[in-house]
Parts: structure tokens; C-alpha cells; sequence
């Protein structure tokens, strides 16, 4: 601050208690040219100095203009006098230093914050152009909850990369399923329905459970157990699964299935096994994929459209089923493989026994064919309560146990209703086998042994 002592003003005058010095100067000394004032002192907080735009007064209009012996005679610079608190003249630097340093924290605050922003910026965008665009979020690494072994969790987790899922061209139309790896040469098993859903296979594309994708060829088909092996070549790593046998299968036993229902891939259900050697008689005249008769397996683990082909396992993680086939609420009845979008699962699904499936996947790998197990007779499908029998062929020249007129109403134990029944339970059995059936002739009832043999014939829906 620079006072003006006005010339002829007697240095120490004593002002008034509370008015400041600077009140006591004249106005015109005020309105002075201050263009020969002296430089600022150092301590001087504000920009422009003492001289600058926002200090510079008006002169005041009622004052006569300044003369010669008006102009003060020297300028001197002086310290303002002590507070009257007794505080140092100075303690106002402190104030300014004060909020200077404020002032440089705060910068530093937002400098630091800026910088840091800033580098997540450049970072994420490195990341971002190193992956093509993207950026790949990295979750925190857990370590996997314990599992007790036969849990269907620590069952899914060592069977699900076995478990591959197929999408299949097929003459102009798009069908999905599912397919079991069965060995480390890259073969899988699944249905007939999946690879050719219209009569002639399509081109199918396997993806695994990690997401990668392979084409795959056929290696065979059957239509009459409704059955096919693919095969993709040079993928390595391959995880097969382990076979069971379904004959150790008990009604009431927990199962897993697991597939791409409509297509949401690594699906995973879970029920019982409700009914064994349910004979299912599937596709049929409007099914393009042909007529099956099965032997099955009945779960209560839902199965929906796109679950075709995938595994049904036991509490030890084991195949004892491949999923075929559904009964859905759905009133087109011409759709026992349950692929129309109307249809669902209520609880009524169906599996080929995985013995009758390896049977049929061996020939198919071996030879590219499969034969029929068969009783050699022939029977009226038209027949109700049981499967009347038309016409019987001997084996090896001797004389057949059935006589054409027979009705079987039995085999092994298990009822019979009509011919296609008789069909699926044949089929359901090994060749070299013998069955008992029982049959009613001339109104009495009696059990005949009948051995079983195999066939590449396909002599008509009503042969058996």
C-alpha cells in the first residue's frame, strides 16, 4: 500500500480512533496524477498494482483542478502502523499465503485426478485397438466351490466338455441338436432326426463347449433306430464320454440332460427315470426323417427342441441315454420329435438306451450301415390289444415257435398293445438273444422262446 503524505501535513497528527489513515487524505490528493507514483512493493497481492484498472479513483468532479503548489513535494512509501489488536503489521501476508497455498492444493488435487483419467483413457483405448475394438472386461478369479461327487453340478463339469452341439443346412432350412463325443477320433453320436430332418443329410457344423466351431462330415445313418455318427477330423483335445449301460437302470434313478434347447447351448435339466422299455413308435409317413421305432427310456428331465442327440446321465456322470424324442402338449400329433416352435416339454421325454445306441454307432463306424434286430414274423399293424401275427419266416430251416394267427400279448414280461410295440421291444435287444413271448393261441395262453437275429433288410413297417 503507498500513502500520499500531503505537503504541509505534520507527520504523527492524530487521526480519529476508528477511522482508517487512508480516509484522512484529501480527495484531490486522491485524484493526484499518479503517473509518478513509485513502483509497487513487493508485497503487493494484486496483479495490476496500485496503478491498476480496478484500484485507479475518479476524480471528484467538485474539486479545483490540482495546481502547481498542490503537488506534493515528495511521495513516500511507508508501512501501514500497527493493528490496534497489537497483531503485526505484516499478518495480513500470511492471510494471502494462506489462500495461495489453498489454491495450489486444490490444483494439485485436480491435476492429480485429471492425469488419472486421463491414463484409464489411453489404457483402455491401447486395449481396445490391441483386440480389434473391443475390450475385454477381466473378472476377479475365484476358486471353484467344493462339490461332493454325484451332485449335478460335479457331474456337468466333468461331462460338459463332451457334450458338442451341431447346426445342420439341410435343404435350405436351419436345424439344431446336440451330439455326444464318442472317442478321441472325433466321431459323435446323435440322431438321424438332427443331421437329416428332412430325408437327406445336411452340412453340419460342431460347436464345443469352449466356442470353437469345426465342420463334420457323416460317417452313417440309420433311420430305423433314428441314429447317426459324425465325425470331425484334426481337432485334438477331444473329451469322450464314458458309457454306461442302461440295463442298470432302475425306475426312480436321478438323471442329467443336457443340450441346446432351442438352441441356448449347455443346458442342463435334471429329473428321474419314470418307465423303462417304453416302446415309441417315432417320425412316421409326415416326418421326412422316416419312421423309429424305439425301445426307450422315459425321464421327467425336460427336454425341449434342440436337446436331440445329447446325453441322459446317470448319478456317476455316466451315458445311459441318448435324448430322441418328446410328448408335448402340442395337438399335431405328427411331431414326436418335438421340433415345431409350439411345442415343449411336460415332463415326457425319451431316450434310446445307450446299449441299442453303441450297438448301432459301432456298425455305423465299422461299415456305414446298421442292421435290425428281428423276430422274422410279419403282423397286422391295424390290430388293437396285442400284434397279431400274418406270416412267419424260418431261420435255418427250422420250424418257428409262432404260427401265423398267434397274437403276442407279451415280451419278457413287459406288455405288448399293438404291432409297433412288438417292433420297438425287438429292436430294443441285441441279436443272438433269446426273448419269451407270450402269445394267445386257439384261446390259451403260452410262453415261447423265440431267439432274436439281425437284418439289413427293410421289408416294411409291419415286418418284425
Amino acid at each position: 500500500m503507498v500513502v500520499e503524505v500531503e505537503a504541509g501535513h505534520t507527520p504523527g497528527t492524530t487521526m480519529p480512533p476508528d477511522v482508517p489513515e487512508q480516509a484522512a487524505e484529501p480527495v484531490a490528493d486522491r485524484a493526484a496524477d499518479r503517473s509518478a507514483a513509485p513502483p509497487a512493493p513487493r508485497w503487493w497481492s494484486h496483479p495490476d498494482g496500485p496503478g491498476g484498472h480496478g484500484f485507479r479513483l475518479a476524480p471528484d468532479p467538485g474539486a479545483p483542478p490540482p495546481g502547481p503548489s498542490d503537488r506534493p513535494s515528495a511521495v513516500v512509501p511507508i508501512r501501514p502502523s500497527a493493528p490496534r489488536d497489537g497483531r503485526a503489521a505484516g499478518s495480513r501476508a500470511p492471510r494471502s499465503t494462506l489462500h495461495q497455498s489453498v489454491r495450489i492444493a486444490v490444483g494439485a488435487v485436480v491435476a492429480v485426478l485429471c492425469a488419472g483419467l486421463l491414463g484409464g483413457c489411453i489404457g483402455a483405448l491401447v486395449q481396445g485397438t490391441r483386440q480389434g475394438g473391443r475390450i475385454t472386461l477381466q473378472s476377479a478369479s475365484e476358486a471353484p466351490v467344493p462339490r461332493s461327487p454325484g451332485t449335478t453340478a460335479s457331474i456337468v463339469r466333468a461331462v460338459l466338455p463332451g457334450v458338442v452341439y451341431l447346426s445342420v443346412s439341410a435343404s435350405g432350412t436351419m436345424t439344431t441338436g446336440t451330439g455326444i463325443v464318442l472317442d478321441g477320433a472325433g466321431h459323435i453320436l446323435t440322431n438321424n432326426h438332427v443331421v437329416a430332418p428332412l430325408g437327406s443329410a445336411g452340412r453340419t457344423t460342431v460347436t464345443f463347449s469352449t466356442g470353437q466351431r469345426h465342420p463334420a462330415a457323416l460317417v452313417g445313418r440309420d433311420v430305423g433306430s433314428d441314429l447317426a455318427v459324425l465325425q470331425v477330423k484334426g481337432v485334438s483335445g477331444l473329451h469322450p464320454l464314458a458309457l454306461g449301460s442302461a440295463d442298470r437302470i432302475e425306475v426312480g434313478d436321478p438323471v442329467v440332460a443336457i443340450g441346446a434347447p432351442f438352441g441356448l447351448q449347455g443346458t442342463v435339466t435334471s429329473g428321474i427315470v419314470s418307465a423303462r422299455d417304453r416302446p415309441l413308435t417315432s417320425g412316421g409317413t409326415n416326418s421326412g426323417a422316416g419312421l423309429a421305432y424305439l425301445d426307450a427310456l422315459q425321464t421327467d428331465a425336460p427336454i425341449n427342441p434342440g436337446n436331440s442327440g445329447g446325453p441322459l446321465l446317470d448319478a456317476a456322470g455316466t451315458v445311459v441315454g441318448v435324448n430322441t424324442a418328446i410328448r408335448s402338449a402340442d395337438s399335431d400329433s405328427s411331431d414326436p420329435f418335438g421340433v415345431t416352435d409350439d411345442s415343449g416339454s411336460i415332463g415326457l421325454g425319451f431316450a434310446i438306451p445307450v446299449d441299442q445306441a453303441m450297438r448301432v454307432a459301432e456298425q455305423l463306424i465299422n461299415t456305414g450301415h446298421a442292421g435290425h434286430t428281428v423276430l422274422g414274423a410279419t403282423v397286422d399293424l391295424t390290430y388293437q390289444g396285442g400284434a397279431e401275427v400274418t406270416a412267419v419266416a424260418g431261420q435255418g430251416g427250422a420250424d418257428p415257435a409262432l404260427r401265423p394267427g398267434d397274437v403276442v400279448v407279451a415280451l419278457d414280461g413287459g406288455p405288448v398293445t399293438s404291432g409297433d410295440d412288438l417292433a420297438a421291444l425287438v429292436r430294443g435287444r441285441a441279436p443272438g438273444a433269446t426273448v419269451v413271448l407270450t402269445v394267445l393261441r386257439d384261446g390259451r395262453t403260452r410262453e415261447l422262446p423265440v431267439p432274436l437275429h439281425s437284418t439289413r433288410r427293410d421289408d416294411g413297417a409291419n415286418t418284425v
